[in-house]
């Protein structure tokens, strides 16, 4: 088999190398008669579809990682380790992304090169432990954080128009390879079955805009207003959550609203606290080592006061952003202590900031007491109720009787025949469709949705028209001026007939240029053969 033009035969001996790990040289491959059997070439698609599926995956990991801070959370919960597990996932899909680029890479040149694929054991060894080492991180998501999966359709509204251009760019260049073994194969039913598959693909792309909807595509004139922001426990990128600097940061954001928990302790005092252990968000563990693993409402006032509520927050960096904290920053984080309700609810009143919490544990036998405490420090705060959120459902219609200017923010979608109309809802973001934020915005109903944390997130929500989103990234998404991409639909339509036709036509060059490279090939091996067989015919005379 001749080397194709620009293929030298080093290149195609180092590319073999590479791919079978075989020291074996051109001409030596030649006298050995190697050549690709059927069996390399479902190897090769087997390469390919654990690439794809490889690669799907790592979109995944870059999706989740706007909430994997719950995930950090979850796991010190239950072997009481902090770690930034969202990193480590991250570098080791990389890796294995990385490492099946090269290898498909690689046989894709030596297809081009006419050289035979030989995979080697230890690489498909290893392609089969990445294959099954994906499918468990895929079913562990499906089993244990099923709710990601709808992220990750959210998430295709945002990069959807822009996937596509990619996999029509990327399936536009196999069409080199793919020419360049139909052109070398005799197999005519393998040919006509490779040509449709490849065809059906393409038509399928070039027609997948009709199906990618994304609340962005749309005139500027017509962009929402910006949702206003409400900080998750403050600002827990910049201070440690929970904390009376974490409201002062979440101020600094333009924040509008701070979102927080609230428990009682022991002596009937309500203070901020969203764990139902103090372990990971203080330093109870050596201030109180054999109470430790107590629920916090077991502690009395005196006692929580003689904990650390910041210290950890150095110590662990449960955000990168930790690093970059001033000197002076960093001291006020050493002297955070637990805050009390009314303390909060005082420093919510002079940063003209609303205050947004749920009251737990739910379970509590004592929840009702719970309740009239909250309501009482409420009501001795002085704050203007309408600057106070309520969360919990529990006793909401005592509330509501106690204290008539409090709003009430429900976690719930509204019913069919509800009784009182729902004037704020407070949900997942994973749980509305952009169509039912709008209806709710169409019927003045309040839409506060969370976490979010990335601006891809940010921009689809925005352009859908939420009101308010809870955020752990304050300090990132009050930069924002507007979503990461806006598109009028006019432009859209222009960019997917322009990267069709320019696929189209560079599909078609591919199979014209391989042909023209094929038949100056062939009478050159005709000659030989012909050469060949004469000077058999004069040595057995």
């Amino acid at each position: 088999m001749a080397d194709p033009p620009g293929c030298c035969r080093p290149c195609a001996s180092c590319l073999f190398h590479l791919y079978s790990c075989q020291w074996i040289t051109v001409k030596k491959e030649k006298r050995k008669g190697l050549r690709t059997t059927k069996c390399d070439c479902c190897w090769f698609l087997f390469l390919f579809f654990v690439f794809l599926f490889t690669l799907a995956w790592l979109y995944f990991t870059i999706i989740i990682l706007n909430d994997f801070h719950n995930f950090n959370e979850f796991i010190f919960k239950q072997r009481k380790l902090w770690l930034d597990w969202s990193l480590v996932l991250l570098i080791a899909t990389a890796v294995l992304t990385s490492y099946l680029a090269v290898l498909l890479v690689l046989a894709l040149c030596l297809q081009l090169c006419g050289q035979p694929l030989k995979l080697h054991w230890l690489h498909k060894t290893l392609l089969i432990s990445t294959a099954l080492v994906v499918a468990a991180a895929f079913a562990g998501l499906g089993i244990k954080w099923a709710e990601e999966w709808r992220s990750a359709r959210i998430s295709l509204q945002a990069t959807g128009p822009f996937l596509h251009i990619g996999i029509v760019g990327g399936m536009t260049l196999l069409a080199w390879p793919l020419a360049s073994f139909i052109y070398h194969t005799r197999n005519t039913g393998l040919k006509v079955f490779l040509l449709l598959v490849y065809c059906t693909v393409m038509i399928a792309l070039y027609l997948a805009p009709l199906g990618i909807t994304s609340p962005c595509i749309m005139e500027k004139n017509q962009l929402p207003p910006k949702p206003a922001l409400v900080g998750h426990r403050g600002a827990p990128m910049l201070a440690p959550e929970n904390t009376l600097m974490s409201l002062h940061k979440a101020a600094d954001c333009d924040v509008q609203v701070f979102e927080t928990d609230v428990m009682v302790s022991a002596d009937g005092v309500p203070f901020l606290m969203h764990d139902e252990e103090l372990t990971r968000t203080t330093n109870v563990q050596a201030v109180f080592p054999e109470r430790a693993a107590l629920n916090s409402t077991a502690f009395n006032w005196t006692d929580l006061q003689q904990l650390d509520a910041g210290s950890w927050f150095l110590e662990r960096k449960p955000f990168p952003t930790v690093q970059s904290l001033s000197a002076g920053d960093r001291y006020l984080v050493t002297e955070q202590r637990i805050p009390s309700l009314e303390q909060v609810l005082k420093a919510a009143k002079q940063s003209n900031i609303s205050i947004m919490f749920d009251l737990r544990p739910e379970n509590h036998s004592d929840y009702q007491s719970f309740v009239n405490a909250t309501l009482e420090v409420i009501l001795q705060s002085g704050i203007p109720l309408q600057q106070v959120l309520w969360l919990p459902d529990g006793f909401r219609e005592q509330v509501k009787q106690q204290a008539p200017g409090i709003q009430h923010v429900y976690g719930r979608k509204r019913l069919q025949n509800e009784k009182e109309p729902l004037l704020h809802v407070n949900l997942p973001y994973q749980d509305m469709s952009s169509e039912e934020i709008r209806q709710y915005r169409q019927d003045n109903i309040s839409v506060n949705l969370y976490v979010v944390n990335k601006p891809w997130l940010f921009s689809v929500l925005w352009c859908s028209g939420v009101t308010s989103v809870t955020t752990n990234a304050c300090q990132v998404l009050k930069e924002m001026k507007q979503p990461i991409w806006l598109l009028p639909s006019s432009t859209y339509l222009m960019i997917w007939i322009v990267v069709d036709c320019a696929s189209l036509l560079a599909i078609l060059w591919a199979f014209f240029l391989l042909k023209k490279c094929s038949q100056r090939r062939q009478p050159a091996e005709s000659e030989t053969d012909v050469l060949l067989t004469k000077i058999n015919s004069l040595m057995q005379e």
